[in-house]
């Protein structure tokens, strides 16, 4: 990269991280928080006191019911199913947990852990039924469990659709419930807090809550004059009737990204979704190997492009122009003593390290995993080609030992 034509390169990727930031719904801030959730550091650890506007148990409290698909999870339920069994949250809230054909003993790990803790009859196990065609495997899980809801003698008012693998923090329902009330949202979602401790986690996890940030604007989503819709699924609280007005779990039952399928639903019919980030509720599936957050990714990445390979060879460009090119050009321009070209680098690799520093700090890692932005954009740039060979062979979008058809 040299000249005239390489410094004009540059300088459109200087352009584009300058748009970004100024214009593209400051999705790089990381300020969309429930009330009462404060950042932390690493010296202040306790989870932060709730709003004296939360409810209270003198106020109506709706009824909520926690909806968890679960497939081989004996591992994680004593830690995240007992963690929401000691929910704070005053009004009547009940557990389903489908057990999908787990050969782990997840089902009576479940009742165990409810049962060591004294609140059996708030959980209830259903065994999966067989999968049947035309649906995922999570979603015909979450799809028999509110089913299930539907026969109890009171319909909850909320259901609370949160993966297995989700500790959540003690008063975290209480703040959902409370965020959906108080704004009237028929969806309240949280990102939860991905497990980041080995090296590849540090690596590669925050970038990828960074990517998905800058995919859907937070604050674009949550803002109902704006068509951007989005959420996670691993802490997603519906209002019972929204999610019956938009025709129940069955409209998504062929969608691989269930959650952001959900929430375009949601607000295509209401306009009323809310998206957060949390510290405090968190994930414990660890990703402690490339080849995990690897697979993690490219499980999907093929997905969210409409299996286009239009859209394939713009996204890998768009990447190398916008993360690749800056610190490209800077090298270069050293080498080359081009020091406009240098400085047009060295100000895009800035840039986007600034625009990347609050999902850092989100993380609580050190600012310098933040300089690593481009060779993090490299590899899932690697990923999502990948992706497109695993759905060419016939070998994409597996979860939990299982391999879905492209729809």
């Amino acid at each position: 990269m040299s000249g005239e034509f390489g410094l004009g390169i540059a300088l459109l990727s200087v352009a584009i991280w300058v748009g970004l930031l100024a214009v593209w719904g400051g999705f790089w801030r990381c300020d969309q928080r429930l009330e009462g959730e404060k950042f932390k550091s690493q010296n202040s650890p306790t989870p932060s006191p709730l709003p004296s506007s939360s409810p209270t148990p003198s106020s109506p409290l709706p009824f909520v019911c926690a909806v968890i698909p679960a497939r081989n999870e004996a591992d994680v339920l004593p830690v995240t199913l007992r963690s929401l069994l000691c929910q704070s949250y005053p009004g009547a809230f009940q557990i389903v947990l489908v057990d999908d054909q787990s050969t782990d003993g997840t089902g009576a790990i479940a009742q165990e852990t409810a049962a060591a803790l004294g609140k059996a009859a708030q959980l209830t196990v259903l065994d999966s039924e067989p999968l049947p065609a035309g649906w995922t495997g999570k979603l015909w899980a979450m799809e028999q469990g509110v089913r299930h809801t539907r026969t109890m003698t009171t319909q909850p008012d909320y259901l609370l659709l949160t993966d297995a693998d989700i500790e959540h923090d003690p008063d975290n329902l209480q703040r959902l419930v409370a965020k959906a009330q108080q704004d009237d949202r028929d969806l309240v979602s949280l990102m939860v807090l991905l497990r980041c401790q080995s090296v590849w986690e540090k690596l590669l996890i925050p970038a990828f809550v960074f990517f998905f940030q800058k995919l859907y604007p937070f604050p674009l989503v949550n803002n109902p004059h704006k068509r951007v819709a989005a959420a996670a699924g691993g802490c997603s609280l519906i209002r019972r009737t929204a999610l019956e007005r938009i025709g129940g779990l069955q409209v998504l039952r062929q969608a691989l990204i269930d959650d952001c399928t959900l929430a375009q639903k949601v607000k295509m019919s209401s306009r009323r979704i809310w998206l957060g980030l949390t510290q405090s509720t968190r994930s414990v599936r660890p990703y402690d190997s490339l080849q995990t957050i690897w697979d993690m990714v490219a499980r999907t990445a093929y997905t969210q492009l409409n299996y286009s390979p239009f859209w394939l060879v713009g996204t890998v460009l768009g990447m190398t122009l916008v993360y690749l090119v800056s610190p490209i050009a800077a090298i270069i321009g050293l080498v080359t003593a081009n020091w406009m070209l240098s400085l047009a680098g060295v100000a895009g690799w800035a840039l986007m390290t600034l625009a990347y520093f609050p999902t850092i700090r989100l993380y609580r890692l050190s600012p310098l995993w933040a300089v690593c932005l481009p060779a993090i954009a490299f590899l899932y740039n690697l990923m999502t080609i990948d992706s497109a060979i695993r759905h060419w062979r016939g070998k994409g979008g597996a979860w939990k030992g299982r391999v879905y058809p492209s729809v």
